[in-house]
Formats: structure tokens, C-alpha cells, sequence
């Protein structure tokens, strides 16, 4: 609930709070806005580090404002530094580092209004050191430690800015990163087995369960889990039945348009331009009719 002072609530507090009603989380989020496992997620990036605790972890994920939609971005900052990452799914593209510069300028934009440092000043900003991070949970085959803007788009030329990502895959064996992958596997595999069902979803969870892999905060948010994934699915869906529809929609005005090109040379029968152009004759007559017109 927002505090109200003296009976009303500020508008940077009402944005807030619209903004964190609209925002779906994907489990990646979910999983690490809980301190006790976003602790264990730093440590799994800098074991050096043997100090840092819960408390010196602040969360600055940058929150979807644009569109009201599942988001897989993280952001957080430990003492001087400032830790963005990003998970990919299964799709591999370089165009990740661009998304990872739009996110670090808008998560130093919400610090410098937080710390409430104008740009404009002469005086000296003060800001945090960035990490970049991409977890990537499709198949690694050959993909590189780091992926750098200057290497991939300008041949490795010397820019004015450039950006690092360094690329996660597996983790190591039983870390918090390792499982959180594993997790996103055994979800895949029973996809691939039930298809797009709560049925797949109920027994990836009871699989990673029996394996040990994330059991504390499945088995506390289980329901949530469930609902996060069963919505991640319905907006795949629709989008993959979106493209087949704008596909069938190119391919068929290609037919169209090759039929009334050869309905223009008039040298064919209906049949022959219905084999083809691969439309049906009642559909080459049509056109035929409003060719005539």
C-alpha cells in the first residue's frame, strides 16, 4: 500500500504504483527480487566478494513503463557499482548489447533523478560503476565470453562508446544461475512433450522439485509460477499465430498477383492459372470478374 501524506498521494507515488500494478514479471524477475536469492546470484558472479550481504543490495530495475508487458530485465547496485542483467530465451542475436545500452542510459537517468543530480550542473556526477550481463538459456554451441558493440557492428574499429556484455550459459554445477537455467530446460523439454499447457508447466516444476533445482521458491510460489508461465505461453502463441497469418497474408497476394498477371496475358485457361498461380478456379474467377469490370 502507498503511504499517503496528509490524506493524498503524490503523483510520482501514484505512477509508481500503477506502474508496478501493470508490470507482469517473468520468473526471472520474480525469482531474484527476493533478496535471498538475488544475494546468492551476486556471489555466483563475484565469489571473490565474501563480505556483501543482503542488506547492501539495492534494487534499481528499470520497470517497463512504455508497455504494459512481461519483462526479463534486472538491475541492482552493490556499494559502487551498478549490476544490469538480462536474460535471453532461445533466440541468439548480437542486437542484445543495444538493449543493454537503452537500459543502462534509462537505469543511470532514474539514479541521477533518485540521487537528485542535474546533468545540467557543472558540478561533477557521481555514479556507479556498470556490469553487464546477458544470461543466455538456449543452446551455447559456440557463442563467445563477451559480446562488445565496437566488435560486432564496426569491426572492432576504436568508437566514442562502447558497451560490454559479458555472456552467462550454465553457471556452475547447483549455483543459483545453473539451476535458474536448468529450470528454463526442463520447462522446454515439457513443452515439447504436453505442448503449451498447464499440464507441462505443473510437471517441469515437479521435475525441478525432485531434482532439487529452485525447490524453496517453487514449492512457495508455486501457483505464481504457474500463472507467470501459462501467460508467457498465451502471448507466444499469439504472436506465433500472428506471424503465420501475416505470412499467409504475403503468400497470398503473391498468388493474386501472379494470377492477374496471367489473366492480363489472356493466353491461358482458368484451370491452368489456378494450378500456376496455387489458387482454387472459383478464386481466379473472381478475380477474372473484377478484371473485366
Amino acid at each position: 500500500m502507498v503511504e499517503q501524506k496528509n490524506g493524498t498521494e503524490t503523483a510520482e507515488e501514484k505512477e509508481e504504483r500503477v506502474v508496478k500494478h501493470t508490470v507482469k514479471d517473468s520468473v526471472f524477475t520474480s525469482l531474484f527480487k527476493e533478496k535471498k536469492y538475488l544475494i546468492q546470484l551476486y556471489r555466483a558472479l563475484h565469489p571473490e566478494d565474501t563480505e556483501t550481504t543482503e542488506d547492501d543490495l539495492k534494487d534499481v530495475t528499470v520497470s517497463n513503463v512504455l508497455v504494459d508487458d512481461i519483462y526479463n530485465d534486472l538491475g541492482f547496485t552493490v556499494g559502487t557499482t551498478i549490476m544490469l542483467l538480462i536474460e535471453v530465451q532461445s533466440t541468439w542475436t548480437v542486437n542484445i548489447i543495444f538493449r543493454a545500452l537503452m537500459y543502462l542510459v534509462q537505469t543511470y537517468r532514474e539514479y541521477f533523478r533518485k540521487t537528485k543530480q542535474n546533468l545540467y550542473k557543472s558540478k561533477k556526477l557521481k555514479m556507479p560503476k556498470p556490469e553487464i550481463y546477458v544470461i543466455y538459456v538456449g543452446d551455447r554451441k559456440t557463442r563467445p565470453e563477451e559480446i562488445t558493440l565496437s566488435e560486432e557492428f564496426f569491426a572492432g574499429e576504436d568508437i566514442c562508446i562502447d558497451v560490454r556484455v559479458k555472456m552467462i550459459y550454465d553457471g556452475k554445477n547447483g549455483d543459483i544461475i545453473n539451476q535458474y537455467v536448468v529450470f528454463t530446460k526442463v520447462c522446454n523439454e515439457q513443452v515439447a512433450k504436453h505442448g503449451r499447457t498447464r499440464e507441462a508447466v505443473q510437471e517441469a516444476i515437479r521435475i525441478c522439485k525432485e531434482r532439487n533445482v529452485l525447490k524453496e521458491y517453487l514449492s512457495s510460489r508455486e501457483k505464481e509460477v504457474v500463472d507467470m508461465l501459462m501467460e508467457l505461453y498465451d502471448e507466444q502463441e499469439v504472436l506465433r499465430s500472428y506471424v503465420e497469418s501475416e505470412k499467409y497474408e504475403v503468400e497470398n497476394a503473391t498468388k493474386i498477383a501472379t494470377a492477374r498477371r496471367l489473366l492480363k496475358m489472356g493466353k491461358l485457361s482458368v484451370e491452368e492459372i489456378a494450378e500456376g498461380a496455387g489458387l482454387t478456379v472459383e478464386e481466379v474467377e473472381r478475380l477474372s470478374d473484377i478484371q473485366l469490370v
